[in-house]
């Protein structure tokens, strides 16, 4: 079984400005003259790690990674302010052209799936081969799955009481309505106790056998508060999400090869968010992990990821040129 490669150093970083007020965190590692690979994390909200840099091989791929909006170095931090998918399909193009990249592959999990997915529908001639994992449709069905009772909830109904509980709710407040009150609230102290319910929910949810580090990690304070904010923001008041469909698109980038990694007791986003894309898409390949979740830190997720990002080196390092745009 493969694991992640040693953590490397970034050869250089950047910081660029896009919409005011928002100022994006960019690093790059790895080959600078390898196969342009971005790195698109989850959340919305959640940032990049160092071990998001050690899904690739550093000799033959050029690793970008970046924080979107409002999150990890990005700043200012857990802003919503023009903070939106649309906004951050423009961040990409505009990170590309900023490295002078002609094209690249995309790498990206849960929301990164999304948001890899309608980057590429929106600019197919700039992609040249996409590796996704815990893929997020992002329809009603899958927030209603996540956010409501009667998906996840009966899953693991110990932590949904607890998530219940901190949302304190009124009448027929949905939960993401009744989070949003208390994260935007007046009382310091009930705003972090909702950001840290709100990503610890998740965070519980996210492996097939618990992994206290990846709980503590997820409601640090720093993290907490932008992927509370963040997500909550764009599940309750993005249009552009509400109005878009991923699968309606999929005409658009059908010619282009992917690799879809889904663990099959994904309890964030259910297998059938993997499947259904497929079926649209019908040169992926999809790779069912059967003893995983959601996690990409998980081994067999880990392990299919690596081997997906080997693949795609051998397939594109024939066809690939580094030369500028």
């Amino acid at each position: 079984m493969l694991t992640l490669y040693p953590d490397i150093k970034p050869y250089q970083t950047h910081r660029l400005s896009v919409q005011a007020p928002h100022e994006l965190y960019i690093e790059e590692a790895g080959n600078p003259e390898g196969i342009p690979v971005l790195f698109l994390h989850g959340g919305p909200g959640g940032g990049c790690a160092p071990r998001s840099r050690c899904f690739f091989d550093p000799e033959r791929y050029r690793i970008i990674l970046f924080d979107q909006r409002g999150c990890g170095r990005s700043t200012p931090h857990a802003c919503l302010e023009g903070n939106n998918t649309e906004a951050l399909v423009a961040d990409i193009e505009a990170i590309r052209a900023y490295l002078n990249i002609p094209q690249w592959m995309l790498f990206g999990g849960s929301w990164g799936a999304t948001l890899s997915l309608i980057y590429a529908q929106h600019h197919p001639r700039q992609v040249l081969a996409i590796i996704l994992r815990g893929v997020f449709l992002c329809r009603q069905r899958d927030l209603d799955w996540f956010y409501s009772e009667g998906g996840a909830s009966r899953i693991f109904p110990d932590y949904w009481r607890e998530f219940d509980e901190h949302a304190c709710r009124r009448g027929d407040e949905s939960w993401i309505e009744a989070y949003h009150r208390q994260l935007h609230g007046n009382n310091e102290l009930a705003k972090m106790s909702a950001a840290k319910a709100w990503c610890l929910w998740e965070a519980r949810c996210s492996t097939l056998r618990p992994n206290h580090d990846i709980e503590a990690d997820m409601i640090s304070t720093h993290g907490a508060i932008a992927m509370s904010h963040i997500e909550n923001h764009f599940f309750r008041d993005d249009d552009f999400l509400k109005n878009y469909s991923v699968l309606d698109n999929m005409a658009t980038i059908e010619d282009i090869p992917g690799i879809i990694v889904h663990g099959r007791y994904d309890m964030i986003c259910p297998l059938d968010n993997a499947q259904a894309l497929h079926e649209r898409w019908p040169v992926s390949e999809l790779l069912i992990v059967r003893d995983a979740g959601h996690s990409a830190f998980e081994p067999g997720i880990t392990d299919a990821l690596v081997k997906a990002t080997e693949e795609i080196a051998n397939v594109l390092e024939g066809q690939f040129s580094g030369e500028g745009a």
